[in-house]
Parts: C-alpha cells; structure tokens; sequence
C-alpha cells in the first residue's frame, strides 16, 4: 500500500501511522543516519509537473517544509519519487497538504547551494518499500474516495487448497517444517519452509534471496507466517511455493497468547486489526492441529546419539581446518556428560580470553562443517543463537575417553539443520539472558570438583536415561514402502519354511558388515549380475599415465562435431594435453551443458574439468579415431561421479558414435545413453551388508542390496562426499547403537524375501532385505 490518503476528522486521523516506524526531524537527517523504521513529516509548499525520465520512469518532484523548524534558516527538503508512486502522489496532492513519507532513500542533493533547502534529499518508490500518506481535508477525501481506494487496494488472501498453478497470490500459513536459510548453489540465501492451515492442505516454498535479511525470520515450528506475492507452481502433482518480483513477508511467534508482534527486514508494511484476528486464529488452530515441540533442548537435557535443537549465546570461534569451523557456546547448564574439548591454537580463537576461562566448564565446542561454515564465520561474539539438529555423537573408541560427548552440525540441510541468530527481543533470548546474567559463576566452578561418575550415579540422571532408553525403542527407525496387508513373522518361522516367499518381520539388529562403511559399495553389473570392487582413484591415474605415453593425432583434432585445443605443460615430463569441445549446430554450448573429451590429462586436471563442465570422458588417439581408455578406467566423469562399464559385457565402439547425439536437438548427456551410443553396459553402485536380525526367537542373516532406496542415500556419490558417509554413519549409530545391550536397541521393521542358491555341490536359502526405508527422522 505505497500511497494512501488519510481522513482527519476533528484534527485526528482515522488510521493511525504503523506503530514500529518513528518521526525524524529535519535536522537529524543527514548522511549516513540510518532511516530504517522511521518517517519524515511535513507541509508541500511546491511541486513540480509529473515527467518521465529517458527510460520512461514517472518522476515527481515536490518539496516539503519541516512542520517543527519552521522558523530555522533551512527548513525545506526535495522529495523526488518514481514510478508509480509517483504517478499516483501526482494525481492526489495538494499544496498545503500534510504529507508523511516513510521507507525513503536519503541522498546528497546536487542543487542544495543552489535552491537553499536541506543538503540531502529523499528518494522515495515502490520498489524500494516506500509508503506516502497524506493528511487532507475531509471534502477532498469524500471528492477522492474512488481514486484513494484504487491506490490503496486491500489485500486479498487465499487459503492453501485453493491455490492453483501459475497464479502470484497472498497468503497465510503455519509453518510445519522449516529450514534456515543456507547459501545455495548460486550466489543467493535460500530457505526452505512448509506450510499447512486449516483447509488440511500444505504448500512447500523455496525462497530465494540475495539479501539474507529479507527471508523469512522463522524460529521455529508453529511460527505464523504471511507471504505477499508468492508465485504458485505445480510440480509432480503438489503445488509449490517460490519468490517471485516483490516477494515480501512477515513472521510472528505461533505461541498463543504471546506479543502479535510481526518479525520483518521491511521498512513498511501494512497489518490491519482484521489480519491480527487472523494471526490469533491460526495460533488457536495450530496448538490443536499441529505436534508442535517445546523449547529447545538445554545443554544439561542432551544424551548420547541424540539429535537436538540448541539456543544457546556465542562466546568463542575458531577456524579449526579447511572442513570445519568451530563454536564455543553456552546455556548456563552443564552437559551430565564429559564432553569433547577441540583443540585449536590461541591466536585462531576469538572471544574474550578471561569468559572463555571463566566458561570452560560451561562450554561447548559445536563442530560446524560444509555448507554451515561461511555463516559460522560471519557470527558475531555475544548473539544469540538456535542451533538445529546439532549431533551429540558418542566419543570415538579409538580416544583414550571412549565416554566423551562431541557436538557436531553436520553439513547439509535435511531435517532443518542449520543456524540461526535471533535477535535479543525474542522470548526465549529475554529468558536465557536473565538466566545467565542471575547465574553465580564462582559456584558453578566449584560445582566442578563433583565427578561425572556422581552426577551419574543420582536418581535422577538414571530415570532420565532409562525414559531415552525407551523412547528410543519405540522410535520409527525404519518405514515399510509396501505390502502392508503381510503380517509380522517371527525368525525361526522363516528359518524353518520353504523358499522362496516374502515376510515382515519385527526384529533388532544386533551386528552389520562391514564395519567400515565406505566398504559396502560395490560395482554391480544387471546383465551378468556380476558384483566387483569399486577401482582406487590411484589405479585411475595410473592408467591415465599410461595412456599419455602415446602421442595425441592430430590428424583427428577439430573435427565437424567436436572443436580441439592442444597444448604442452611446463613440467619436466611436458605432457601434452588435448580437450575436445562437443559442438552443437556447429555452436560451442553453454559449459554446464557441454561434453567434453580429454588426452594425456591427469585425474586432479579431470576433475577440475567436472566443476565446469557437464560430462568429462576420458579418452586416447588411434589410427582409426579416438577410444575410450581401457574399462579398468570409467568411460565418463559427471559432477563427483565417476561412471565404469562391465569388461564382460560391454563392446566399446569409436568415440566418433557420440557424433549423433550431438546432432539432437537438445542433446541431454544423460550416463545412460552416453553408455548406450557408446556400447557400454554400466556398472551401477550398490550398497551390499549382512544384517544380522534378532527377536527373540532366532538370529537371521538378511542381506541388503540397494542401490539408493534404504538409506534414502544415492550409492554413487557416498565415496566422495565427507557428508553423506556422515550420514550413513549416522543412520547405523541409530539403527545399531554401538555399546548397547540387545535390550537397549531400537526395534527394526522390514521386508525381507527368502530366495534358493544352488550349484553342483550344495544347496542354500538366502535372505534379502527389500521394500524398506530408513525414516527421514532418524538422522
């Protein structure tokens, strides 16, 4: 609502000003004053005619005396508007109006000496969140009531199930589930939140800015939210919410009974008594509809293998290597748990020395990683903080201390992890601060001389273990896809019957192979339904070495599909390296669409290749034309994967067979039709395990062979991301909790299947694990 005209009836407006915006004098204006939340008011004492600049923008200009200076030598200010607003302040204004602008620009005004009014000026506009509102006369109101209401339309509001796909609507909304925003792939902020409302529908936005302040400030679940202007698209049956021109939000806390107090980076916004009743509805609602948690968990609350939210104060950070980054924080509250104290050199660590000494016992160190770290780096020591889905992981075996807790905020953003600043008006900040400011510190020193092993040993901390314990046991650690009309099955029942069938069953797991994770993946080729290693990256090399022995031909270099640079290194070895650029309609495309062919290259130069282009093959010259190397060696590198194709069953035709997918109209450079052209059958990564199942009546061995599906993790990619073998890990810990009694551990439900293996000598049953997933809460 830029522009609105305003009744005064006995010297008093009907609609008052928003309350969160403040006065400015005249003489308090000046470079450099931030003017964010506040307004200038004054009288219009002259105006120009409405132009239009070079581009054809609408410009006015008007000029306005300070009401409370009138009396002082510079008392008058320039305002120039556009666009819009301006077209509209043109058709409405009046001189001697009583005129207040809000959201505006302050800017050096180039004719000050000149027309001896204020040094600076004010820039106002629509798109920069500017509003007007004007004070006149009630005759000029009744005169301009159609044209006020065209300038300033109220907004319109639709419910979640009945928004349809292509429209920019408005909207309100609880949150559900939500992620902080995190920097994405580009250059932007992004955040990631879901809504429901009481039509029973949800709606998933992605929102994108590049400016971190203007997301929505989301604390937690059960916050309201109000979108203006979001774009309403449909993908796979769902419809889906994304930033469109003008996106703009407000946030309030889904408390009931709380403060209705709107949480924005906007400098003006409207929010009428109708929209509190609004707010207020949708609060009442979600604390019946809606599994809405508490407070976050305190530091004195956390267990072993627990995944929990913390809102805690910033008193120390250091950059411990290149993948990690580390938070010293504290809640006023001591882990019952030895906890994990992360070295790092004293120049690295900021803060302030003599708190941190004085903390040490209150501390903890919150290991950060991956996507996570850029904002870690940019905290300011003394915020506040909620830290989501922070990992108390169990002390390695390998320390001398295998009972120690480590904190870990793991990279990515599943499950809402993430970080978050809240400002000091929030709630639970107001409560933590006068917590930690009512705290007697020399007391919670001396309280350090009582061992962890007597902390233990009360009632108190046993009974608080022994509720995890079991609501551990009864956790959803696995979801069935299918076949829900079997019935469950014990193990001896199964040992004891004729393959092959399918069961569910209800079991633990009491031990898996191998240990080592990275080790279950495996290469597997679905025609010979052969399984092999996955090849080291040094036996890769090595090949590649090799194949650098031949010198390229450069009779097969830029030919009609493909275009070749050739150059020669400045080591010792000077190497010579080709790249073949694939061409389409004779054009070089885009690089994150190009395919690209490399000789003599090594595998640090492949995958730098793979960061800028789409797919990297390796390749060497013959006499014939290029080929693939030997298939010891992957036949194509996209992104971080490296593709291999079955020795067995593959017949490697000339590279120059790529030449019509080239010619397509849209080439894709899709694996498997690179594999197909090229006469390739691929081999594809599969996780193999023995899981060894227990309930009770007999112990079972079922293998696990998945390919993406159990462990919602694709195959192909665990070997070279640090995160998802985190991950991984994450989910065994859970599934499997190391240490624990067979009582202790938590309750598996899955499919399994029997099937028959014979050979000349022997017969034997077998036992696959399938139609199951791991449930997203789990990690």
């Amino acid at each position: 609502m830029p522009v609105l005209l305003l009744k005064v009836v006995n010297g008093v407006a009907e609609t008052p000003l928003p309350s969160h915006i403040q006065r400015e004098d005249l003489n308090n204006l000046r470079e450099g004053v931030d003017c964010t939340n506040k307004y200038f008011q004054g009288t219009v004492t002259l105006s120009y005619p409405l132009t239009k600049l070079a581009d054809g923008t609408d410009f006015f200009k008007i000029v306005l005396q300070d009401l409370s200076n009138s009396c002082t030598r510079i008392n008058s200010i320039n305002v120039l508007m556009y666009g819009k607003m301006a077209e509209d302040c043109s058709k409405v204004l009046s001189h001697g109006d009583n005129f207040v602008i809000a959201g505006f620009k302050l800017v050096k005004s180039p004719t000050a000496a000149e027309d001896g009014r204020h040094d600076c000026h004010l820039e106002v506009s629509e798109d920069a969140g500017s509003a007007v509102y004007i004070y006149a006369n009630p005759k000029r109101i009744a005169a301009s009531e159609t044209l006020s209401m065209s300038v300033a339309p109220k907004y319109a509001y639709t419910s979640l199930n009945q928004l349809k796909d292509g429209t920019i609507v408005n909207l309100y909304g609880v949150v559900k589930f939500f992620k902080p925003p995190y920097v994405s792939k580009g250059t932007d902020y992004c955040s990631v939140v879901t809504l429901v409302d009481p039509s029973n529908a949800k709606l998933t936005c992605t929102l994108f800015s590049g400016n971190l302040d203007s997301l929505p400030k989301i604390y937690k679940v059960g916050d309201v939210v109000r979108f203006h202007r979001i774009k309403i698209r449909e993908y796979n049956g769902q419809m889906q919410g994304i930033t469109s021109g003008g996106f703009a939000s407000l946030t309030f806390d889904g408390t009931v009974g709380t403060p209705i107090v709107p949480r924005t980076s906007s400098k003006v916004y409207t929010f009428t008594d109708e929209e509190v009743k609004t707010v207020k509805e949708l609060r009442a609602w979600a604390a019946s509809n809606l599994s809405i948690s508490g407070p976050a968990a305190k530091l004195s609350g956390v267990q072993p293998m627990l995944f929990f939210d913390l809102t805690c104060q910033l008193i120390g950070k250091a950059k411990v290597d290149g993948s990690s980054f580390l938070l010293k924080v504290w809640d006023g509250t001591k882990c019952p748990y030895p906890t994990w104290k992360v070295s790092v050199e004293d120049r690295e660590l900021e803060g302030e020395k003599g708190l941190l000494y004085q903390l040490q016992n209150l501390t903890a160190d919150i290991l950060v990683y991956d996507n996570h770290m850029q904002l870690a780096k940019s905290l300011k020591i003394g915020s506040f903080l909620r830290i989501y889905s922070v990992h108390a992981k169990q002390g390695s075996a390998d320390n001398e201390d295998g009972s120690h807790i480590e904190f870990h905020l793991h990279g990515g953003t599943c499950y809402g992890r993430g970080i978050g600043v809240l400002p000091e008006s929030n709630p639970e900040v107001k409560e933590l601060k006068e917590f930690l400011e009512s705290m007697d510190l020399e007391e919670s020193q001396d309280m350090e001389s009582v061992s962890s092993l007597e902390l233990e040993g009360t009632s108190n901390s046993v009974a608080d273990l022994e509720s995890h314990l079991q609501r551990c046991q009864q956790l959803p650690v696995t979801v069935l896809t299918d076949h829900q009309d079997l019935k469950n099955t014990d193990l001896k029942t199964i040992l004891n019957s004729t393959a092959p069938q399918q069961y569910r069953i209800r079991a633990k797991l009491r031990t898996y192979h191998p240990q080592k994770l990275y080790q279950s993946v495996k290469l597997h080729c679905s025609k010979c339904n052969s399984l092999q290693e996955v090849p080291a990256g040094d036996d890769f090399d090595f090949n590649l070495q090799g194949s650098a022995v031949t010198a390229p031909n450069t009779e097969l270099h830029s030919m009609s599909w493909y275009d070749s640079i050739m150059w020669t290194t400045q080591d010792q070895k000077q190497r010579k390296i080709v790249i073949h650029f694939v061409k389409h309609d004779e054009l070089l495309q885009h690089p994150k669409d190009t395919l690209v062919m490399i000789e003599g290259g090594t595998l640090k130069e492949m995958w730098k290749l793979t960061k800028r282009f789409k797919c990297v093959i390796p390749v060497r010259s013959t006499e014939d034309g290029l080929q693939l190397l030997d298939l010891s060696s992957p036949f194509l590198l996209q992104g971080n994967v490296t593709y291999y194709g079955c020795k067995q069953c593959s017949t490697p035709k000339p590279i120059n067979s790529l030449s019509p997918l080239a010619a397509e109209q849209q080439p894709s450079w899709e694996p498997t039709e690179i594999a197909e052209v090229l006469g390739i059958e691929p081999l594809q990564y599969v996780f193999v395990m023995k899981f060894t199942l227990v309930d009770g009546t007999a112990p079972l061995n079922a293998y696990l062979f998945d390919y993406e599906k159990f462990f919602q993790i694709p195959a192909s990619e665990i070997l070279t991301s640090n995160y998802l073998q985190q991950k991984m890990e994450m989910t065994m810990n859970t599934l499997c909790p190391p240490g624990r009694k067979l009582d202790d551990l938590p309750w598996l439900e899955c499919f399994i299947k029997s099937y028959n293996v014979k050979d000349e000598t022997k017969h034997q049953v077998y036992y696959q694990i399938f139609d199951t997933t791991v449930a997203e809460d789990v990690v």
